[in-house]
């Protein structure tokens, strides 16, 4: 076996050594174009699962590793002048340079040929030619020439990120993984700094690119650079200096923009005289994930593991090896790439939570990926989390019968208004449709709503109850347009206010061109095969192209008519006694259609501009407030992103939440899409959270944060890193009545006694044993990302 690896950083050595430890017999040769003790950057960070990792591949190497390992636990925040620190993450440095020093020596002691100051990518076709290669190794980094080489096979997606950083060292030591943030007059500055031997650490400076150019940097020479940063964090240097890889470079400092790459294809084909010769992808040249994670040191060597496995398990056929090493790997790259997106993120928007108290700032950052939750950071520093709980329920007005055991931020109290929530946790609104074809609830509301009331929620929320016959969803959907509706919703809230801890919130909207169709499981969004009403939207609209019933745009007088539809229902829903009441202005319903371009295409005063686009939207709200009581809140669901070209975004939505705010919105629930059918959406965990998390802080509005949200762990990390301040969870809740209930007891939250009704306290009591047992079963096994990934 005859294998080039074209890169001599710690990726392409790695994979090297271990293609040659394996295989005696096999010629393995790497050529690097750089000297062998050239270096770029300094040190590296390494999880204890990485080292564990390389242990188990290369014993040999792992040792020799292990000597030059600075190990520590903690991460120190620094910011406003505080200092935060939690423990038990668990991680290493080790210098780059000793790094590459020691895994050349392993790969000359097992017989690799290495070759130095030796360019090899710009004619890689040419330098194989005639060699009997069976395969090619890009380990060529970054800024491989190989991958843009061969670009159009690997269709990488490169994507230059905001801020611009510097990589630097000092001779300070740190006892902890350091971050600092400096408010300048320019910008936010922060730094990233890890010691990784006896004497040295890391000092990475970064800051987003406007804040880096209104300083003056992109024109200071390297010198002038590192002594406006060292000024800039003389509290956590002291008196030590910042050093530079390159000091004597002429021109400005080198000020990097991190760029996330990710390839469809890690496989090509070169051709040897009508040999087939696969190329293959590792390390940075595949893939980058933001350092503000860990390292791409760290990727690279666990795909040199891979790679190395995968060509063993199939002696013989290295297409399929490699087939099966991009599927496995890409999987692993893309969760930790998707982690270190929220990370990325988060470091470029340091200004919206640095209004955040140093507490809530420093558990925001923690947290920032979401990868790390609530019961893991427990499981790390117990103390750290209880001291933050404690904190947090100060400030949220919850009392402790325990004492020492404060409740978790799921469970403090919220009020807003003249309401107080006995908890953070909201019960979406889920339609049933489930009504009578006049509109009526029926005793499934009843035992719907009733039961999720008893089930502990702090608010339970209607589904979308409509103001008029003609702005229903379906013939079966719940209504409020006269006083025999009223009556029955009050029914049910009698029932919540008399047996349950639980407020009740009220969501009244009109479907607009959504209207007229089949209940979601005949066939969702599908037209009524007959009895349908005419429909009315912002502009003429077809939901489902050549399908749906083509929507009319509405006219001035129907504008009025719609209006008062929705001050009745208001008016009817307080004397019904709801708690709480919510405007329905998303998902493409009708007064969503006149917030999105996508669907508002008016060229009178209701369309064009945001502004303009949104005046119907506020005319509603601002009646609707004036005709509500003012000691109860009132809140507004937005799709805060379209998912489809040309249509509103995060940056819409700040400003959309901005204008509720004005005419007296309480909080925005924040969802996202459904406004257009051929949407695009981005799933995950938590999916709709950073657009709840970006509203809050920058619109300076409370909100209600929704969307595969499905335990109690990522709702406490939600609400305690200030992301929002409910959660609103919807299926779970249809699973379990009692979700948050056998959420606490599985999580063994003290003090819910409050929230159980007197009828179920048997019931708590059998479930937190059988929970305890569960957990103390469970208490060897692993959760969470391995200890040392700084996510």
């Amino acid at each position: 076996m005859r294998v080039l690896v074209v890169g001599g950083g710690p990726g392409g050595l790695y994979a090297a050594l271990l293609l040659r430890r394996r295989h005696a017999s096999a010629h393995i040769v790497l050529h690097e174009r750089n000297r062998a003790d050239d270096t770029f950057g300094w040190g590296v960070v390494l999880s204890d699962q990485t080292v564990a990792n390389l242990r188990a591949a290369d014993p040999v190497s792992a040792d020799a590793i292990a000597e030059g390992l600075h190990h520590w636990d903690d991460i120190e925040v620094h910011v406003r002048g505080r200092t935060v620190r939690s423990g038990g993450h668990g991680f290493s440095g080790v210098g780059r340079q000793h790094l590459l020093a020691l895994l050349q020596r392993r790969c000359i002691a097992l017989g690799v040929d290495l070759h130095f100051e030796h360019e090899t990518a710009a004619d890689l076709a040419a330098v194989i030619r005639g060699k009997g290669y069976d395969l090619v190794v890009a380990a060529d980094g970054v800024n491989s020439r190989i991958r843009a080489q061969y670009a159009a096979t690997f269709r990488p997606d490169v994507d230059l990120r905001l801020c611009r950083y510097t990589w630097l060292g000092t001779p300070r030591r740190f006892d902890a993984f350091t971050f600092a943030f400096t408010e300048t007059p320019h910008g936010w500055f922060q730094v990233h700094a890890y010691q990784f031997d006896d004497s040295m650490s890391t000092f990475i400076v970064e800051t987003p690119s406007d804040t880096w150019e209104r300083a003056g940097l992109d024109r200071m020479s390297d010198v002038d650079s590192r002594a406006f940063c060292a000024r800039l964090f003389a509290p956590v240097l002291g008196d030590a200096p910042l050093l530079s890889n390159a000091p004597h470079v002429p021109g400005p400092a080198q000020w990097i923009r991190f760029p996330r790459i990710v390839c469809a294809e890690w496989v090509h084909h070169l051709d040897d005289g009508g040999r087939r010769v696969p190329l293959v992808l590792l390390g940075d040249a595949a893939h980058t994930a933001h350092f503000s994670i860990g390292s791409g040191t760290k990727l690279a060597l666990e795909d040199a593991i891979a790679l190395d496995a995968t060509l063993a398990a199939a002696p013989g056929d290295v297409a399929g090896a490699l087939a099966r090493y991009q599927a496995g790997r890409s999987v692993e790259v893309l969760k930790l790439q998707n982690a270190a997106r929220n990370s990325t993120e988060w470091f470029e928007h340091v200004d919206r939570y640095a209004k955040l108290d140093p507490q809530q700032f420093a558990y925001s950052l923690l947290t920032r990926s979401q990868r790390i939750s609530h019961e893991n950071l427990r499981e790390r520093d117990a103390e750290y989390v209880r001291a933050f709980e404690r904190w947090f329920a100060e400030r949220a007005g919850a009392d402790s019968p325990n004492g020492d055991t404060p409740p978790p931020a799921l469970l403090t109290p919220y009020t807003v208004r003249g309401v107080t929530l006995p908890n953070r946790v909201v019960v979406s609104p889920m339609a049933q449709y489930s009504a009578l074809p006049d509109g009526m609830t029926t005793d499934w509301h009843f035992v719907h709503l009733g039961a999720r009331a008893a089930g502990g929620a702090g608010l339970v929320m209607t589904e979308m109850t409509c103001v008029a016959p003609d702005a229903r969803i379906t013939p079966w959907c719940t209504g409020l347009w006269n006083e025999a509706h009223r009556d029955a919703w009050a029914r049910i809230v009698r029932f919540a206010h008399e047996h349950t801890s639980a407020r009740i919130g009220l969501q009244v909207g009109h479907a607009g061109a959504k209207g007229a169709t089949k209940k979601m499981w005949d066939g969702v969004d599908e037209p009524l095969p007959a009895g349908a009403w005419p429909l009315i939207a912002a502009s003429e609209t077809q939901y489902l192209a050549g399908v749906s019933q083509v929507a009319r745009a509405m006219t001035r007088e129907e504008m009025d008519r719609v209006r008062e539809e929705f001050v009745r229902a208001t008016r009817l829903g307080a004397e019904a006694g709801f708690d709480w009441l919510e405007l329905h202005a998303a998902h493409g319903y009708l007064l969503s259609s006149f917030l999105s371009p996508l669907t508002n295409r008016r060229v009178d005063g209701y369309g064009g501009s945001l502004e303009a686009r949104a005046r119907y939207p506020l005319e509603v709200f601002r009646a609707m407030r004036a005709a509500w009581p003012v000691e109860r809140p009132m809140s507004v669901r937005i799709s805060a992103h379209d998912w489809a070209e040309g249509g509103n975004t995060g940056d819409e939505a700040v400003a959309i939440a901005r204008l509720f705010r004005e005419v007296g919105a309480d909080m925005i629930d924040v969802s996202a899409g459904q406004v257009v059918k051929d949407e695009q959406p981005v799933y995950g965990r938590m999916w709709q959270t950073p657009f709840a998390d970006r509203v809050r802080q920058e619109a300076g509005i409370a909100t209600i944060a929704v969307g595969a949200i499905s335990d109690a762990d990522q709702a406490n990390g939600i609400i305690a890193s200030g992301r929002a301040d409910l959660v609103a969870v919807g299926r779970p809740h249809l699973v379990s009545p009692a979700w948050l209930l056998s959420e606490a007891a599985r999580l063994g939250y003290p003090d819910t006694e409050r929230l159980w009704p007197v009828q179920y306290q048997a019931g708590k009591r059998q479930l937190e044993r059988l929970m305890e047992r569960e957990r103390a079963t469970q208490a060897a096994a692993a959760s969470g990302p391995p200890r040392g990934e700084l996510v």
